[in-house]
């Protein structure tokens, strides 16, 4: 039986479900004690014990993968879609397998852009809190129908929030220079970002983060904005500089953001904001559905079994 370290939290929400699989391909799973990352030095001391470990977003850097190699270490899975954390070259160095699961969840991460989008237009979530806290509120919002969002990243997420967004009768701009047009969603204009962003009403990033899109939401693109723009992020917080974001937000050149995920995660307690009314935030958690999960961690473990039986992904 091969001992493997799970520092996922959607799988560890779950990780009864997967332990009786994860023992008939060979495998003991072991839950680490973790909200959303494990530090490097705390991975860098526990690594070396276990012969396979299943990624979250945790610094999964050069100097861990070869202190865990130093001791028993021969595999690693990325859990999920983005492997910005993952020093992949690292492990080609090292000769450690390694993998993700892509296209595990684009519906589900695309349903909850979709839903962020919506509780935008309309200040749903700011109406909720008002009647929880005794109030009424009743802010008018703004119709769908017609408005124009940018999607940047049209990738399996992208593709599937531009279906659902022109299914809202919206306008949908496709920002993605790594997708061919003929490869990309049928009726989805194409543009260089960030051009067109003065006429768009809403801006969703969907896409992986690289050392080339850091920042790209920064203060002189947002300066170039229209008044009102709304802003939605279920990809990666660096994507957006926060502090440009926020100035944004307060001056009103931004309206409202709705983000699953930020530069620093969880969020910082004084952070700027959390005071701002007309937002809405997650806790990277677009992907976790019981459904996504299952499918994700199941190839999680095909994985990993693939790799310590035979050092081949399946």
């Amino acid at each position: 039986m091969k001992d493997v370290l799970v520092t996922c939290p959607p799988m560890l929400g779950q990780i009864d479900r997967f332990m009786a699989p994860a023992r008939e391909r060979g495998l003991q799973l072991h839950p680490a004690d973790v909200t959303q990352t494990l530090s490097e030095a705390e991975l860098t001391a526990l690594l070396p014990g276990y012969d396979g470990w299943i990624i979250g977003d945790d610094p999964a850097t050069r100097a861990v993968f070869a202190a865990g190699q130093g001791g028993r270490l021969r595999a690693v899975v990325k859990w999920g879609i983005g492997v910005d954390n993952v020093d992949f070259q690292a492990c080609r160095d090292l000769g450690l397998p390694v993998t993700n699961t892509p296209t595990m969840f684009g519906a589900e991460v695309a349903d909850v852009a979709t839903a962020y989008v919506i509780g935008l237009a309309r200040d749903l979530f700011r109406i909720d809190r008002g009647v929880r806290g005794g109030d009424w509120p009743k802010p008018a919002g703004i119709s769908l129908a017609g408005k124009r969002a940018g999607v940047v990243g049209l990738g399996d997420i992208g593709a599937r929030l531009a279906r659902r967004l022109q299914a809202l009768e919206m306008q949908v701009v496709g920002y993605d220079p790594g997708v061919a047009a003929q490869e990309g969603p049928a009726d989805v204009a194409r543009a260089d970002w960030p051009e067109g962003i003065e006429a768009l009403d809403f801006v969703v990033f969907t896409c992986a983060l690289t050392p080339h899109n850091h920042h790209m939401l920064d203060a002189p693109t947002l300066a170039r904005a229209r008044d009102g723009l709304r802003v939605v992020n279920v990809a990666r917080g660096p994507l957006i500089d926060e502090a440009a974001l926020i100035e944004a937000l307060q001056t009103g050149r931004v309206h409202a953001a709705a983000l699953d995920v930020f530069e620093t995660e969880p969020l910082p307690l004084d952070s700027p904001l959390r005071d701002m009314e007309r937002c809405v935030f997650g806790t990277h958690n677009g992907s976790n559905t019981v459904d996504a999960v299952i499918r994700a961690s199941t190839a999680a473990l095909d994985h990993m079994a693939a790799f310590l039986d035979e050092g081949r992904a399946v």
